[in-house]
């Protein structure tokens, strides 16, 4: 496979990948930039909560406010160092385990959902940018709306250019060329996932069984349900696919992409939504109420989390 790989670069293949690989540079910068601006907005809370020129957030005191943005300025900072680490020569020399891990969960918590982000923000869906503070104004908002978005765009083409970049023959050729059909990945893994999915996608399209309140079903419910769904059937198929080497003849890239984007989705979203279902399951708030049945949910999620994992281990494995 490595001698396929210099013989294209050698006879003119070069080419193509220096294409890729500037595109994969762009748009890790560009995804760092869109991110700096949320990173900022999250300091002027934190420093105008501290000396008294801005509100904290309802139902909270000044040292949980600093604490909650404390905790989103370091995931900022993470969020942008990973994406710099994508595109900049030093990053293909740091170590590739915890770099890989975080990309592939901002990945997943942030491509998976850009059709709803946008959809969002063409509708003035007030719930789309996902993180209200003390009387955000308008331009504010749409600063992290916007970073969200473009930070999640650029992820999708900087993390597959990176590794194709550093890990060369796992991207390289057509399935069934040699190298797969190990049988590492357990059929368990793609058959939790589409399951997983399958019901996602039943309670989006309006299925009832499984949950409890219905009245709290609302437009976006039903469009995160199908999204999620969706990626969680594709993430089992892409998987499957780019470890056993089936269907022959599909370029490898395709099943690698989807499915490190769609295990990502799996195992973020999902790892985000278990203990906050926990939590409502114990604690029963008032004023908070899934329309799941929260046994359910929880095992929903956890099996999301568990094959969001293993297909992360059944690629890296092909990697």
């Amino acid at each position: 496979m490595r001698e396929w790989w210099s013989r294209r670069v050698g006879s003119g293949g070069g080419v193509h990948v220096d294409r890729w690989d500037r595109a994969g540079r762009v748009a890790a910068h560009g995804a760092a930039l869109a991110l700096t601006p949320y990173l900022l907005i999250k300091v002027s809370w934190v420093a105008g909560s501290l000396v008294g020129l801005l509100p904290v957030g309802a139902g909270f005191g000044v040292a949980e406010w600093v604490v909650l943005n404390g905790a989103t300025i370091g995931m900022a900072g993470i969020g942008i160092t990973v994406a710099l680490a994508l595109g900049r020569p030093w990053g293909m020399r740091i170590p590739a385990a915890p770099l890989v891990f975080c990309a592939w969960v901002g990945a997943g918590f942030l491509v998976p959902v850009l059709p709803y982000a946008v959809l969002g923000s063409l509708l003035g869906d007030p719930e789309s940018g996902g993180d209200a503070g003390p009387s955000m104004p308008g331009w504010e908002a749409a600063l992290v709306q916007i970073g969200f978005v473009g930070t999640g765009l650029g992820l999708a083409v900087a993390l597959p250019t990176y590794m194709r970049r550093r890990w060369p023959h796992a991207f390289a050729g057509r399935l069934g060329d040699g190298g797969e059909g190990s049988g590492r990945v357990p059929p368990w893994t793609a058959v939790t996932g589409a399951a997983v999915g399958l019901i996602w996608l039943y309670w989006a399209v309006g299925g009832t069984a499984g949950v409890a309140h219905r009245g709290e079903r609302d437009l976006g419910w039903h469009v995160l349900s199908g999204v999620f769904g969706l990626w969680a059937v594709v993430a089992s198929a892409a998987t499957w696919a780019a470890v056993r080497g089936r269907p022959a003849r599909v370029p490898r890239w395709g099943p690698m992409v989807l499915g490190w984007l769609g295990s990502g989705s799996l195992f973020a979203w999902s790892g985000w939504k278990l203990p906050f279902t926990l939590y409502v399951a114990l604690a029963r708030p008032a004023d908070t109420a899934l329309p799941e049945a929260l046994a359910l949910a929880a095992v929903l999620h956890l099996a999301a989390v568990v094959a969001g994992a293993a297909m992360l281990r059944a690629l890296l494995v092909r990697v």
